[in-house]
């Protein structure tokens, strides 16, 4: 299929975009496109009007130091995944987006945009979740920073106004002596999750988040959870979904056998980053 009739917008600063976006309700924003355009192309979404980022100038930054990553709107998923120094300061971000659909895909889409599509299927809302991370979000009535609970909202739905556009999301470094892992199981390479899952081991505690198997990005504490008990505690917290794609049932053994694979590995991640403290 072809898209509905809308009209484009390339604004060539973020004032210009922000008041062009403000002008028009049923407006959406193009970044990387990597979830709107197929959106358009089946008609699942049908804007009035496009405003396409590319043309901003500074949305395309990556920012690390030892508080953590900030990643621009504009930044693609492979610059994010080809930073020595974001591997360094959050590994966890580089473990999921090497998941992340196909390199061709990675080239083009973003990773801000994912984080703000707000797909329950997708490994950026897990991780940011996951991480405590939040949105940089602007609009004409100025500037908000959106903490990760309080983003996602419902299937496809975040909290961002019709007016804003997400300039930036931040992940929290990995603090000294922590540990994290990643794994999902899809049925191709690329294809969306059946199920993920990521986990932190810290002083605070073991946590893990969970892709493709509630209607959002679902973190769930499993501080003091015995090995052999942490699946079916996860569960005790999560209501798996069904789809054409794989059962209730399916998806919840998905979580007993990821949650305690992935967090072991999360705790010998942690184990061996103390040794190299050491």
């Amino acid at each position: 299929m072809k898209p509905a009739p809308f009209a484009y917008h390339r604004p060539a600063s973020l004032d210009e975009a922000l008041t062009t976006l403000a002008g028009d309700p049923h407006a959406k924003v193009l970044a990387g496109g990597q979830s709107l355009v197929p959106l358009l192309s089946m008609r699942l979404a049908q804007p009035s009007a496009l405003v396409d980022l590319a043309g901003i100038p500074g949305l395309d930054g990556i920012e690390v130091d030892e508080h953590g990553v900030r990643v621009g709107a504009l930044a693609r998923h492979s610059a994010v995944l080809a930073s020595a120094d974001v591997r360094r300061v959050q590994p966890l971000v580089g473990l999921a987006l090497a998941h992340v659909a196909h390199a061709t895909i990675r080239n083009r889409g973003t990773t801000v945009g994912s984080v703000v599509h707000a797909d329950a299927a997708a490994e950026m809302p897990a991780v940011l979740a996951l991480l405590g991370g939040s949105v940089e979000a602007a609009s004409v009535r100025g500037t908000r920073t959106i903490a990760a609970d309080e983003l996602y909202l419902g299937p496809l739905e975040s909290s961002l106004a019709p007016d804003e556009i997400a300039t930036s999301a931040w992940f929290p470094a990995l603090p000294p002596g922590a540990g994290v892992a990643f794994e999902e199981v899809a049925r191709r390479q690329g294809d969306y999750a059946l199920a993920g899952v990521a986990a932190v081991a810290d002083d605070a505690g073991v946590r893990a988040g969970y892709l493709s198997v509630c209607e959002v990005p679902t973190v769930v504490d499993l501080t003091d959870v015995p090995a052999g008990g942490r699946g079916d505690a996860a569960l005790a917290r999560l209501d798996p979904a069904e789809d054409i794609h794989a059962t209730a049932a399916y998806r919840s053994q998905l979580v007993r056998v990821l949650t305690e694979r992935v967090v072991e590995s999360a705790l010998v991640s942690r184990r061996d980053r103390a040794g190299e403290g050491r």
